[in-house]
């Protein structure tokens, strides 16, 4: 019985004891460059996953069409490159960041895949919507609508696949990227 009580008290008050010392006065990972702890992509991507396939809205309620791809590259532009990148032009800001932002425009190592083409547009959608924890990725629900979170989400969802010149010059940062339906009378973005 004795060797219960000791057990138990080691498992109650020990154990947790220990793990406060270590995350108050040790060196745990929480710098951009630390290594991370063990499994931790396991941790978080299994609950994540999971709840993205219980809530991802199944059919988008706006087409994929020319209008919505330019929309959503103009979107994509004032609100995502900065992380991760123009067509052809990686972010320096998403590949410091932990984990690191995917580059959006670049093909997979496989070469069929380009950025998150081959999610379900609704997982990307929600993850526009949600954010990421624990990741440099915000919610947008309060800064874009929910038209514009499925224009970018339709136009990543066809990265894949030929654009309207148009987009891919936005996406290219080689045109003025502010949407002309957003943008403030007289003003002017640069690149």
């Amino acid at each position: 019985m004795g060797r219960f009580i000791l057990g138990l008290l080691i498992g109650i008050v020990l154990v947790p004891l220990g793990v406060f010392v270590y995350f108050k006065h040790g060196k745990p990972p929480v710098a951009v460059n630390d290594k991370p702890f063990p499994d931790e992509t396991l941790i978080t991507g299994v609950p994540l996953h999971a709840r993205i396939d219980r809530e991802m809205v199944k059919t988008p309620p706006i087409q994929a069409d020319e209008d919505t791809f330019v929309a959503g590259a103009h979107v994509y532009a004032d609100n995502c490159a900065v992380c991760h990148g123009y067509h052809g032009q990686p972010s320096r800001t998403g590949l410091h960041e932990y984990p690191k932002a995917p580059p959006l425009w670049e093909q997979h190592h496989d070469g069929k895949v380009v950025g998150v083409s081959d999610d379900e547009p609704g997982e990307t959608y929600w993850k526009v919507y949600n954010g990421l924890r624990l990741t440099g990725m915000p919610s947008y629900k309060e800064l874009l609508t929910e038209t514009q979170m499925w224009q970018v989400t339709l136009l990543l969802a066809n990265a894949d696949k030929p654009l309207p010149p148009a987009a891919v010059a936005i996406l290219k940062g080689e045109t003025a990227a502010q949407n002309p339906a957003t943008a403030a009378p007289g003003a002017a973005k640069h690149k």
